[in-house]
């Protein structure tokens, strides 16, 4: 039998928010694990204590925002209709059915007035990770690195060129001290100094939309305007400890031992392994990683034979008397070491006249094999080894379910596929709250599965567990002693 249409739209009940939230919703785990209490205490500064109208409390603006990072809200116009309409968001922010909505201009003034010159965004993330850090879901010793693209609010077809002088690299002394100390081991004469006019420039697009967003071209990769998200993640719960963003066409190996060491410094991680893709395989940064002590497995990227040559790789090193030696047993002696630090090994054009392989060697307009070694490239061997050992192979394969997993779940849950804002201080913003928020889910639903939540339901919940655990118990004491049936 059909039923009736029902129409109790003008039916007035007596309810509260309270009741009309499921008990098992999700932002009453995220209220249950997680202390909002210290945004009050950050961001009393930003307030005047005695003048002008009261304003919503910077907890309620915040949880705002929350609520727009965890369901993928790009709009703030939109975030005030949906709070409007959803009665757990009107929950989650402590307000009743009657309660007005706060503007979303009023989100909007506070995200680009108040708070834009200010670190207060990435003050609540790390406060976020040390509440992860209390309950022990962040250990500090295997880190994830990586970067990701998010794509600029700027059309692509609206540029400028500008001729750029290249940026000189960050480690510039340290290379040349380095060069300098080789060349003087070999005999060979200090190089003369650069010259600022030696300085090779670049032809760069520049948006006229988002200045600060950069053009990327690379093969598999959407062309267009981009910001770069490098992101570090703990391999223990794969909660986000840094989240750094710049111009979309900057090296990911660039900003990464500063990231490094600001995290060290900020949570006092005692880091013990890193696992890097490919993008951060430099002699400089093994370095580094090899004089911390740091357990370092990186990805390496596999070029095409050119022209069918013989790989260097068939040519072995003999550092003892400092030569390498080619397939057929001839060998390539030191010559010099140029500026970018590479030693250059030649072998003797009257060997390979002769050579079998001549053919497969080397090109038909060069008359003798020339192979480069970096005066780095040690540590860059040591990288090489840990990725062949059984817990380099390990590690490495962590970073699918880690590192790889927090862009896929940023991209497909939380809106991150693209930029909400222009200019890099709002992107980085954005980045803060989503990793914020990835992690404040993280957090929830893990102390909720280990029955660490506050809260009735959750109470309620592992107490019904431990009664009939109880009863079943008591059941079976009965059955022994009584004839009474057991569980």
């Amino acid at each position: 039998m059909m039923g009736a249409l029902k129409n109790h739209r003008d039916e007035r009940v007596s309810v509260s928010v309270e009741e009309l939230v499921p008990q098992d919703h999700f932002l009453r785990a995220i209220e249950a694990t997680i202390s909002f209490d210290f945004i009050e205490e950050k961001l009393r500064p930003y307030y005047c204590e005695n003048n002008g109208r009261p304003s919503i409390h910077p907890i309620v603006l915040f949880k705002m925002m929350f609520i727009g990072y965890f369901y993928g809200i790009r709009s703030e116009r939109q975030l005030e209709k949906e709070i409007k309409t959803n009665i757990a968001y009107r929950w989650f922010l402590g307000f009743s059915l009657s309660d007005t909505i706060p503007d979303h201009s009023t989100i909007s003034w506070n995200r680009r007035t108040r708070f834009i010159h200010t670190n207060i965004f990435e003050e609540i993330f790390d406060e976020i990770v040390r509440q992860a850090t209390e309950h022990r879901m962040v250990g500090g010793r295997a880190l994830m690195t990586d970067s990701t693209h998010i794509k600029a609010n700027a059309n692509k077809n609206k540029f400028v060129h500008k001729y750029k002088k290249e940026k000189a690299k960050f480690y510039i002394d340290e290379l040349e001290a380095a060069v300098i100390e080789d060349r003087e081991v070999h005999g060979k004469k200090e190089l003369k100094p650069r010259k600022e006019s030696d300085t090779p420039t670049k032809k760069t697009r520049i948006s006229t939309t988002d200045p600060d967003s950069g053009f990327l071209m690379r093969d598999g990769k959407p062309n267009g305007f981009h910001f770069l998200d490098h992101r570090t993640t703990d391999a223990k719960y794969n909660i986000i400890t840094d989240t750094y963003v710049t111009a979309g066409n900057m090296a990911d190996s660039e900003p990464y031992l500063a990231r490094l060491q600001a995290q060290i410094d900020k949570f006092d991680f005692k880091v013990e392994a890193v696992a890097l893709d490919a993008g951060y395989f430099t002699g400089y940064i093994c370095k580094k990683l090899s004089e911390r002590n740091i357990f370092m497995v990186m990805g390496y990227r596999r070029f095409g034979k050119r022209n069918k040559e013989v790989p260097k790789s068939q040519f072995k090193y003999v550092e003892e008397i400092n030569v390498f030696a080619c397939p057929m047993g001839c060998i390539l002696e030191y010559v010099t070491t140029d500026r970018e630090g590479y030693r250059q090994y030649k072998s003797n054009p009257e060997d390979c006249a002769v050579c079998p392989l001549r053919e497969v060697c080397f090109s038909k307009k060069q008359k003798q094999k020339v192979i480069t070694h970096h005066v780095w490239e040690k540590y860059k061997d040591i990288a090489r080894k840990n990725k062949l050992t059984a817990t380099g192979k390990r590690l490495y394969k962590v970073r699918c379910s880690t590192i790889e997993r927090s862009f896929a779940d940023a991209k497909e849950l939380h809106g991150y596929r693209y930029a909400r804002f222009r200019g890099l201080k709002s992107v980085q913003m954005q980045a803060h709250l989503t990793a914020a928020c990835q992690n404040m889910k993280k957090i929830a639903l893990h102390l909720t599965k280990k029955g660490q939540a506050e809260g009735y339901f959750f109470k309620f919940y592992y107490f019904m567990l431990f009664l009939f655990a109880k009863i079943k118990k008591d059941f079976r004491v009965l059955g022994t002693l009584k004839g009474f049936p057991t569980l």
